[in-house]
């Protein structure tokens, strides 16, 4: 694959215009893979690491470089972004399902779900174990993202333990966090930034006072932007969220250019993503689905980091 340093003089001069660059970090079956994403243009491509990565984060951050994390079979790998290759570090937390941000709930740090179902804050710059804090645990744990959990058993969310707790440094010496489990079943995946959505076997759903209907078919992969923008896939196909209403009516289909399943989806600065099970990446700026085939295997987890 050729390295980022490599984008042509005209590529780079795409890239800084108006749309920016964005990075699209792709976790696959072939390693953790950087796609360089101008609009709806799909540049050069490289690794970033080879070892098989299960799911990936970005954490922005306003001092100091962003913050990368990569969930693998072995352990939960993070790195700053300093310069074109980050050097990443284990956490020692073990084999890491899924990883996304704490969200609204707690600081600027990753949340991870390790496979034996253990549900992680992980600091930043974290690396061998320093300041690595569980929360609690969930049996089957499958997706997390901006403080929800996706498991065997339904959705949980992570709170606070309330203004009290955090003056105190914690109840009885413990977390200032809590996971709290709020319903579903089968759940397999979510999208916490925003309208709090979850992906089921039976369907796709809103939460309100209570969960809601959506969808009413197998949604397997989920995002958000947190600004009413959402995509839900399936089997069945890929479902684009229009409007400030998020029940079924407000759900229209897309078809993506490309044959296939969505394995991931994500979103960066004005562009919507969608990687599929025959290796291509999809972008959306607004003007209709372009793809670029990229070849990687079983990609399953998206992030994004804004360059220029």
């Amino acid at each position: 694959m050729p390295d980022g340093d490599d984008i042509s003089i005209e590529e780079k001069r795409v890239y800084a215009g108006s749309a920016g660059r964005t990075d699209v970090l792709l976790a696959s079956a072939d390693g953790l893979v950087r796609v360089a994403v101008s609009g709806d243009k799909v540049g050069q491509f490289s690794m970033v690491d080879p070892s098989p990565a299960r799911d990936v984060a970005v954490l922005p951050r306003a001092a100091g470089p962003d913050r990368l994390a990569m969930a693998t079979d072995e352990d939960l790998f993070v790195a700053a972004f300093d310069g074109d290759d980050p050097q990443l570090e284990p956490t020692g937390i073990g084999s890491t399902a899924a990883v996304g941000l704490v969200g609204p709930a707690g600081p600027d740090a990753f949340l991870a779900a390790t496979d034996a179902g253990g549900i992680v804050v992980v600091p930043p710059e974290a690396s061998d174990g320093p300041g690595v804090e569980t929360v609690g645990t969930v049996p089957d744990p499958r997706a997390v993202d901006s403080g929800l959990v996706a498991a065997g058993d339904g959705v949980y969310r992570l709170t606070s333990r309330g203004s009290q707790a955090v003056e105190a440094g914690g109840m009885d010496g413990g977390s200032t966090l809590r996971l709290e489990h709020v319903g579903l079943s089968d759940v397999r995946d979510v999208a916490g930034a925003g309208v709090p959505l979850a992906g089921t076997a039976d369907g796709l759903y809103w939460l309100a006072n209570g969960w809601r209907d959506a969808l009413d078919r197998p949604i397997d992969v989920l995002a958000a932007d947190g600004e009413g923008h959402a995509l839900a896939a399936g089997s069945d196909g890929l479902s684009v969220h229009r409007g400030r209403e998020w029940d079924g009516d407000s759900w229209d289909e897309s078809d993506l250019p490309v044959g296939g399943n969505a394995t991931a989806l994500g979103y960066g600065p004005g562009i919507a993503l969608a990687a599929t099970d025959g290796g291509a990446l999809c972008v959306d700026a607004d003007d209709g689905w372009r793809h670029q085939v990229v070849g990687v295997r079983d990609v399953s987890g998206i992030a994004v980091r804004s360059v220029e």
